[in-house]
Order: structure tokens, then C-alpha cells, then sequence
């Protein structure tokens, strides 16, 4: 039965196999460029938030009025 629903007495084609050998890699790749791209988003963000707070933080230092 099992020989039935793959289609031929044969096995698994070579070339079926290479090519899931070399899809699995690819999806291997992009985790991994993801994880590396959410890391330098994360630090990105992080920087962004430090400048906003010290921008608040020397906008609230109020100068000296001039008399």
C-alpha cells in the first residue's frame, strides 16, 4: 500500500530527497537570519529609547532666564 501512494516500486526518488535536503537548509538559513535580524531590531530599538529619554532628559533641564 505504502509503495502504492509514493507512486512507484522504486523508493524515494534521489532527486526528491536533494531537493528537500536543500529546502530544509534554506528554511535552516532564514531562522537563522531572522534570529540575527530580530537581534539588531532589538538593539536598534533599545538605542532609539535611550535617545528619546535623554532627549527628555535635557528638554526638562530648563536653562537660566535672561533678565
Amino acid at each position: 500500500m505504502a509503495k502504492a501512494l509514493l507512486g512507484y516500486v522504486g523508493g524515494s526518488d534521489p532527486r526528491l530527497l536533494a531537493e528537500m535536503r536543500r529546502l530544509q537548509q534554506r528554511v535552516q538559513d532564514l531562522e537563522s537570519e531572522l534570529v540575527r535580524i530580530q537581534a539588531e531590531n532589538d538593539a536598534l530599538a533599545a538605542a532609539a529609547s535611550h535617545n528619546r529619554v535623554m532627549e527628555r532628559a535635557d528638554a526638562h533641564q530648563a536653562e537660566p532666564a535672561l533678565t
